[in-house]
């Protein structure tokens, strides 16, 4: 019979300290909560409730039933390599070939494997945030030093005290990451504090990585897609830039995403790639490649209605007295706090029980967010205004208690 304390294993069965140590997903901790109650509303997860496109689906059949089945180069097939290049050089106007092209297994997995390049134990690196967790996470398990600077919220959305980033950047700083648009917030860079911060970059020797997966969801009248580090710097700049099939083409359980970095890095990348996971599976690359070469109007369309489902939220949301809704520039995610409350945590548990709603603790994405909920509206119309109904008929509840 075994004995014990399962959260404290013996030494001979723990990880190393510092991974035992990583607190678990509190997204997860939320949903956890929710799993096996009928009738609640799940926005807490940062996908849409859309699946993936049959053009998509179908060229991974095909590629199955052509048996496309064995493993591929490890930075991926020469054909997905050559149109990511064209992809990302006719969207930003930069000449990048396919030897600039890592295809990993999945967004996460690139960031994971371009900060095992990078990175060694003891190395500073700066992070704005509040961010999706993984972002820190990542360095801290190779033992390097993260160093937060936060964003601030306003009426007119989050900002970014860019003075107080370029200060972060020191001389002793390896890397620098920044995740725009963001999640959670929906914040994002302009042109002009990108080419600020990479200015300061070059200045100093600090390598930049881009996480730039919500670059397509934007919801801006003036611009198509987010400003980017790659219209602005040359190949040979210390940049990688960090993106995913998951969010603008509907794949986020096919775990598909890239990377651009320096010629340079090419070998060094496919070694780490060959020690995580050998290469992404070919008919999932195949299914990336129709998603490139088919899927831009299907992104204008996901766009557009992103776009129309984040205005009906927020209005919905703003007109619940005290609620506070910077509205978001990209994403898929409406980054809001109720007065009165602090823990999120135990709050969205608490909605998840009471008002069957599932959104997200903004602690989950460090401390800058406690306090906060992040409600993703890549959902149905019908869900999103029946879970702002949920919340306003709450909050009218537990005001009426005395309890907000």
């Amino acid at each position: 019979m075994a004995s014990g304390n399962p959260s404290r294993p013996s030494p001979q069965l723990a990880a190393r300290d510092l991974v035992h140590g990583l607190p678990a997903s509190k997204v997860r901790e939320v949903a956890n909560a929710g799993f096996g109650q009928s009738g609640v509303l799940r926005f807490w997860f940062g996908e849409s409730d859309e699946p993936t496109p049959e053009f998509i689906k179908a060229a991974a059949t095909a590629a199955l039933a052509r048996d496309e089945v064995f493993y591929t180069h490890n930075n991926g097939r020469d054909d997905l390599r050559q149109a990511l290049a064209d992809y990302v050089s006719g969207l930003h106007g930069c000449a990048r070939g396919p030897g600039e092209i890592s295809v990993t297994s999945s967004g996460v997995s690139a960031l994971m494997i371009a900060m095992q390049a990078l990175l060694s134990p003891g190395d500073r690196v700066v992070v704005v945030t509040p961010v999706w967790p993984n972002v820190t996470a990542i360095p801290a398990i190779l033992s390097a030093h993260v160093i937060r600077v936060g964003l601030r919220p306003g009426a007119a959305g989050w900002k970014l005290d860019l003075d107080e980033l370029l200060a972060a950047m020191t001389p002793d700083t390896r890397l620098v990451i920044l995740n725009s648009p963001g999640n959670p917030t929906g914040w994002m860079l302009t042109a002009q504090e990108q080419l600020a911060i990479l200015e300061r970059a070059r200045h100093l020797g600090v390598w930049i990585l881009s996480d730039d997966v919500y670059e397509r969801l934007i919801y801006r009248e003036d611009m198509a897609y987010a400003p980017s580090f790659l219209r602005l710097a040359s190949a040979e700049d210390r940049l990688i830039s960090a993106n995913s099939f998951s969010k603008s083409w509907l794949m986020t359980g096919w775990r598909l995403g890239w990377l651009v970095a320096p010629r340079a890095l090419e070998t060094d990348l496919g070694k780490l790639i060959e020690f995580n996971t050998s290469c992404a599976p070919a008919f999932v690359q195949s299914a990336g490649l129709a998603a490139l070469r088919e899927g831009e109007p299907m992104i204008a369309r996901l766009r557009q209605e992103l776009h129309s489902k984040r205005d009906r939220l927020l209005r919905q949301l703003n007109a619940i007295p005290g609620l506070d809704c910077p509205p978001p520039d990209g994403g898929m995610y409406v980054f809001f706090r109720i007065p009165g409350e602090g823990e999120s945590l135990a709050l969205a548990k608490q909605l998840v029980a009471e008002a069957q709603l599932g959104l997200a603790p903004g602690v989950a994405f460090g401390p800058e967010g406690e306090g906060w909920l992040r409600w993703c509206f890549a959902a149905r119309a019908a869900d999103l205004d029946a879970g702002a109904e949920r919340l306003r008929n709450w909050m009218a509840t537990t005001s009426a208690s005395g309890v907000l």
